[in-house]
């Protein structure tokens, strides 16, 4: 990785913080690989549960399906590294019904 990305990343890292609500994820350990490529910030990272997740928003492969990861839709350079894991901590907790990833996942949801 050259560029930019390095210096933005360790940025991040030493800003990040953990925060904690109480939802029913909490607790749990869920390893998240972030792929930055060196055109980072420009494109956003890959984002990918392993092992995947069960969710209506990951995609069987452990890809997570977030608007904001997607550079033809929300993506902007300025987004910061705990913005992108505070979108997932969202989208764990409220998922986005109308950009299903898993239809298993989508329709147990829906059923509840």
């Amino acid at each position: 990785m050259s560029g930019i990305a390095p210096a933005r990343l360790a940025e991040e890292r030493k800003a990040w913080r953990k925060e904690h609500p109480f939802t029913p994820w909490e607790g749990g350990n869920y390893k998240l690989r972030m792929l930055f490529k060196d055109e980072y910030p420009s494109i956003p990272p890959k984002c990918k549960f392993e092992p995947p997740l069960f969710h209506p928003n990951v995609y069987p492969s452990g890809t997570v399906c977030l608007s904001l990861l997607d550079e033809e839709k929300d993506w902007r350079p300025a987004i910061t590294i705990k913005q992108i894991l505070l979108g997932i901590q969202d989208l764990l907790n409220e998922p986005n019904v109308k950009d299903p990833a898993q239809a298993e996942a989508y329709t147990i949801y829906w059923s509840r």
